[in-house]
């Protein structure tokens, strides 16, 4: 079972975890727009970097996983806005591949790694003490965004895989 973690935003990340074991660990795929080259998310782009990984399995074989996202307090209108339509398009991309969908708040992934409460980082690290052969993908701390992504496909994958035959 091919299982696709997204970790939802403009600098999301989308995991490829086949079996249990990373394939592939990818920035959300992004473009400039307008006026002032506010960045947006390249749905095209992330149709391709998932079409060219399924590409030979078996649409039932795939999980995507997403993190199910909500309005935070103190985040602007349009910053929202942003989120909320990144959501979407990957939502709309999934249903058009027909792609079986599931989505996780981020408490629930959080507190099976015993991440809540804990830094942004730690998730960072979290994935190379389970991982380690992914730790030169994540030397930097920007990259707590793809460990993210890791441990929401991780979390399905270890929660689900025996109900989910």
């Amino acid at each position: 079972m091919l299982v696709i973690g997204i970790d939802p935003g403009i600098s999301g990340s989308i995991c490829f975890l086949n079996d249990g074991k990373i394939l592939d660990v990818i920035e959300m795929p992004t473009m400039t727009d307008g006026k002032k080259n506010k960045k947006q998310v390249n749905g095209s782009q992330i149709f391709n970097e998932i079409s060219k990984r399924i590409n030979n399995i078996d649409v039932k074989e795939v999980r995507v996983v997403i993190e199910q996202v909500s309005a935070m307090p103190g985040q602007g209108v349009t910053s929202m806005f942003n989120f909320g339509q990144t959501f979407g398009i990957l939502k709309g991309i999934c249903s058009a591949m027909q792609l079986s969908m599931y989505f996780v708040r981020p408490a629930k992934w959080k507190k099976y790694f015993n991440l809540i409460n804990s830094e942004k980082d730690a998730s960072r690290t979290r994935v190379i003490e389970i991982f380690p052969y992914i730790s030169s993908q994540l030397s930097k701390k920007k990259d707590s965004n793809k460990a993210d992504a890791i441990l929401i496909a991780s979390f399905y994958y270890e929660t689900y895989k025996s109900a989910d035959v």
